[in-house]
């Protein structure tokens, strides 16, 4: 039996509102739309009594399982403190009805610009329970007279009839009949009485025990990881939260930032870190590693983009293959790198990126999303990559595979990772920048080798030579000047005309090998920065 999770909240006074909401938006929300075999949805509305929210739930029986009230049980410290200090009114309702129009649209797939004030009308009618047929006297007059008369006012887009309590609560002497109503955003409050009018509840008066009424604005729509940095940029800094896993932390200040998980839809937990400009409207630059490295590659760039762009929301994560794969483990390809990151856009509901840089694998990627995902994103930067593969980089990567696994003294993943380091950064790296080198030799050191066998194959069998004239988004290319001792330099002088009509510039940034970002980040932002 499908149904919905209704919860009002009042905060009490001395309760802070930002962290009211950041426990909100980025804990407790996020880890109930973890379970979208539970939860399809969850949305917050406000009227100027409190808050609410709805959460619509697949089957109702599923509240009864371990998996939902252990996330009760078990709540964080914060949590616990933060809901002390809010009263609320919770409450399962089981699904009578549900009418719509040809126009309506499920919230969770619009914009949240979109969403943004969408009117939802709410009725609660507790019923007598010493008037026999009461409950079913209420849900004909409301199928046959009152939702009609509410469906034919103009905005009108869904109606919905519910019961409370649920029965998988059992029996209870107190029974309500509770009925949303959602209009689209233009109608608002000016609307108001002319919906009032409608609701006649003479028919019934004599099976009511109380009836009540309210008008709310949704203002969030929850997806299934933690984004709002919002909260976060007026909290003190012993505000900051960890979660008990550690996999989740929020960091106030005024350039906050929120590091978490977005799950894939074969099981792959990946690490993302979002921070920078805290409206929620601020464009958003996502950045794709390259093999072998973590979302911490972008570490100095970063410093050099939230000091001259402090307009941007700064998006990494770490791209497959970092970590252990799901089992069964699969070859990645392009594709699935690509489609990756349209997952996690989709979990932290950012429509459409202002930018997507990346590097190596990560900057075939991006040239890949772009092709692939058009309307997610306004530009990119490709650095450091080629644009299909060949027989020999194929067996330089399956030698490289069987040095990783070999666990014989001076070999497996950390001889890989300084041979790799060696290869990658220019000479006048690896002799004037050694900390550079070291702390990048660390950080390849420290991959998986199941992720790295498994995720270096998208770069084994790929042609995108082809496809790439076709590309629709505005793209730059950079490449280090000494990256395969100028090898790539010609490859990609070679290959830049080719992408969409009009071809691409290339830049290239002197002194640096494989990852000029990390090699030169002052020299890759200035190469960058009029295009970005």
């Amino acid at each position: 039996m499908a149904g919905m999770l209704h919860v009002t909240m009042q905060p009490r006074e001395g309760l802070s509102l930002d962290q009211f909401h950041e426990w909100y938006n980025n804990e407790h929300g996020p880890t109930r739309l973890r379970l979208p075999h539970i939860f399809s949805n969850g949305l917050r509305y406000r009227d100027d009594k409190g808050f609410m929210a709805c959460y619509d739930v697949t089957d109702m029986a599923h509240l009864e399982t371990p998996t939902y009230t252990q996330l009760r049980a078990n709540r964080s410290d914060r949590e616990a403190a933060t809901i002390g200090q809010v009263d609320v009114d919770r409450r399962f309702l089981d699904l009578i009805s549900s009418d719509q129009s040809p126009l309506f649209v499920p919230t969770e797939q619009l914009t949240d610009d979109e969403a943004d004030g969408l009117l939802l009308l709410g009725s609660t009618i507790v019923l007598r329970n010493d008037v026999e047929g009461a409950e079913d006297a209420v849900v004909k007059w409301h199928a046959e007279q009152h939702a009609p008369a509410i469906a034919v006012i103009p905005g009108w887009r869904r109606t919905r009839l519910f019961r409370t309590p649920s029965k998988v609560e059992g029996l209870t002497t107190e029974v309500a009949i509770m009925a949303f109503h959602d209009f689209i955003k233009p109608n608002g409050y000016e609307h108001t009485e002319t919906l009032k009018a409608a609701w006649k509840l003479d028919p019934i008066r004599e099976y009511l025990s109380s009836d009540n009424t309210r008008f709310w604005r949704l203002f969030y729509v929850f997806g299934p990881a933690p984004r709002d940095l919002q909260p976060l940029s007026s909290l003190p800094t012993t505000a900051a939260f960890t979660s008990d896993d550690a996999r989740t932390s929020t960091t106030p200040s005024s350039s906050p930032a929120i590091s978490s998980y977005i799950t894939t839809a074969d099981g792959l937990d990946i690490p993302y870190r979002l921070e920078g400009n805290h409206s929620p409207s601020a464009p958003a630059v996502a950045f794709c590693n390259s093999l072998l490295t973590s979302l911490r590659m972008w570490d100095p760039l970063v410093a050099i983009l939230k000091s001259e762009r402090p307009d941007l929301r700064i998006l990494r994560y770490d791209t497959r293959g970092r970590h252990a794969v799901p089992g069964p483990p699969v070859p990645a390809t392009l594709g699935m790198l690509s489609s990756d990151l349209a997952t996690i856009l989709s979990a932290l509901r950012i429509p459409k990126l202002h930018a997507l840089v990346g590097v190596s694998m990560g900057g075939a990627t991006t040239l890949k999303f772009a092709l692939t995902h058009p309307d997610k994103l306004g530009k990119f930067i490709a650095c450091d990559f080629n644009v299909g593969s060949s027989d020999a980089n194929t067996a330089g990567w399956k030698e490289r595979i069987a040095l990783a696994e070999d666990s014989s003294p001076d070999k497996g993943i950390a001889k890989l990772a300084g041979l790799t380091v060696e290869r990658w950064f220019h000479p006048h790296t690896m002799t004037e920048k050694k900390d550079v080198a070291e702390w990048m030799t660390k950080m390849v050191g420290e991959n998986s080798v199941q992720g790295f066998r498994y995720s270096c194959q998208a770069l084994w069998d790929y042609n995108m030579r082809e496809e790439m004239k076709a590309c629709k988004v505005p793209g730059l290319l950079v490449v280090g000047d000494g990256d395969g001792k100028g090898a790539l330099v010609k490859a990609m002088e070679g290959f830049k005309a080719n992408v969409g009509q009009e071809g691409a510039e290339l830049k290239i940034v002197e002194k640096a090998g494989h990852l000029p970002m990390c090699e030169s980040p002052g020299g890759f932002w200035e190469a960058t920065k009029a295009f970005l």
